[in-house]
């Protein structure tokens, strides 16, 4: 069942759309064929980002609101959960939506993988005939150099640079600034946790992503860059038309 599930919503989608740009991008750029599946991928997760955008934005509007919750609220756990919730009900987010859509992309990161080094036991530049769709042909001729100069198979410090840099300008698009700390101020946990989250996420995740996008290999480093690239064009558009 798992195994149906995975070719019929992942790994044979994602392999049919990478060898079907393949086919359609002169020379048989398998780098932009992977960025047009990316879009693709993208596009088709569309609602869920933007959902996940207008929510971080909200959650950056109403955080003064959900501070006086906490602390009016602070004794009673129960009515403090109650009350956040008609809260983000009040302003139409869901505080799940980045969660689902980080969850969502995670299966085709690993059916591009997959698609580009074994698709169905079979790397590019073959082709598994056996799993393409009846409208999609085996192209002719298929370049593993991404613009003439980067193996797409091999690692890539440019790529993962990008991919690194274009992760941490999104998590400052979207991470809510935290007031400065002030001096003398009693130690306060909660606020301080969420201090070392947001340096973490800030710093740490950046890097985090350029090592993997190293490590693995430059399709997926390109993969990482070019969804940052699309994720940060929408953090501008819902904030210019929220």
């Amino acid at each position: 069942m798992f195994s149906n599930i995975w070719h019929t919503f992942f790994f044979d989608p994602v392999y049919n759309a990478l060898v079907f740009f393949i086919d359609v991008i002169p020379g048989g750029d398998v780098g932009l064929a992977i960025i047009a599946t990316v879009l693709v991928v993208k596009t088709i997760l569309l609602p869920i980002s933007i959902k996940a955008a207008k929510t971080q934005k909200a959650m950056r509007e109403i955080e003064p609101q959900l501070k006086e919750i906490k602390e009016k609220y602070k004794e009673d756990k129960q009515e403090q959960a109650q009350v956040m919730m008609k809260l983000y009900r009040d302003a139409g987010m869901n505080p799940l939506a980045s969660i689902v859509l980080i969850f969502l992309q995670i299966p085709f990161i690993i059916a591009l993988y997959f698609s580009v080094y074994s698709g169905g036991g079979v790397a590019l530049p073959e082709i598994n005939i056996d799993i393409l769709y009846s409208l999609i042909e085996a192209p002719v001729a298929i370049t593993m150099n991404f613009l003439g100069m980067i193996n797409i198979t091999e690692r890539s410090v440019l790529l993962a640079l990008g991919a690194g840099i274009t992760q941490y300008i999104h998590v400052n698009l979207t991470m809510p600034k935290l007031e400065p700390k002030k001096e003398g101020a009693e130690p306060d946990l909660k606020e301080d946790f969420m201090r070392n989250m947001q340096t973490q996420m800030k710093y740490v995740m950046p890097v985090l992503i350029a090592v993997i996008a190293y490590t693995i290999s430059a399709a997926i480093a390109l993969y990482f860059l070019v969804s940052n690239l699309v994720t940060i064009a929408q953090e501008y558009f819902v904030k210019k038309h929220r």
